[in-house]
């Protein structure tokens, strides 16, 4: 008669080598790691006039192809003459501003005064520059009139390299506007010999309907902007500010 064909179950195995098994490497090819930032989207402008600054950013926040909310407004009034607008990852971006309104309310109770515009542009690129190797994921544009009343605008990197300049274009949509900025508002060179103006020499209106222009193009290609752009002016008679609705899809 054949031989009955019995079935043993597997021994289970040593809890030492099942530990050491978990502790292998990955195999190549599979990434494993920590990934801390996220890119929300949306896009920020500024420009700086003879006497007078606008300052605007969309208000959607992203992730992937996910919108998180629709009324998430990228700017942050330091103080009655200064505003900062910042786009990347959002986390990071309410971390910083936060940060640098607690150092705007202790300058502010230790010399009896307000942060000038240009001190302002100092500490947001040291605050920057501290962060180099952990560094905050954003890209941000500090706006304001200097102690002169002129309007002056500061652009930056992730790691605080910053210039002042009349106007400039951070986010997502920033290769799709900066080009028509370029068009519209691009200056002679200040080297220069007489020295020229630098600043816009627009009206505000006409800068406030070139930004209105410009996010309302952005929007039509740009899915991480949208929904509305939140517009500030600041001048000689203080701040105000102004939305316009943009695509929602």
């Amino acid at each position: 008669p054949p031989l009955a064909c019995t079935r043993t179950a597997a021994a289970a195995p040593h809890p030492a080598r099942a530990a050491a098994s978990r502790l292998r490497p990955p195999p190549r090819g599979v990434a494993m790691g920590f990934e801390p930032y996220d890119n929300s989207g949306g896009t920020c402008i500024a420009v700086a006039g003879e006497r007078f600054v606008v300052v605007a950013a969309d208000t959607r926040m992203s992730s992937g192809f996910n919108i998180l909310t629709r009324d998430h407004p990228k700017t942050l009034q330091l103080s009655s003459h200064c505003v900062i607008a910042t786009s990347g990852f959002d986390a990071d971006a309410k971390a910083l501003q936060k940060h640098l309104k607690a150092d705007h309310i202790v300058y502010k109770q230790n010399h009896g005064k307000e942060m000038g515009c240009v001190a302002a542009a100092q500490l947001l690129s040291q605050t920057l520059y501290h962060k180099r190797f952990f560094p905050y994921y954003t890209f941000n544009l500090l706006a304001g009139l200097d102690k002169e009343g002129k309007g002056a605008v500061f652009t930056y990197d992730a790691v605080g390299s910053y210039e002042r300049t009349n106007y400039s274009c951070q986010g997502t949509g920033r290769a799709l506007i900066e080009s028509v900025l370029d068009n519209q508002l691009k200056l002679p060179s200040p080297l220069l010999v007489p020295k020229q103006e630098s600043a816009y020499g627009g009206s505000e209106e006409d800068a406030i309907d070139l930004m209105k222009d410009a996010f309302a193009s952005a929007a039509e290609r740009d899915i991480y902007t949208g929904d509305a752009v939140q517009i500030v002016v600041i001048n000689k008679d203080g701040t105000r500010t102004e939305t316009m609705e943009l695509k929602r899809d």
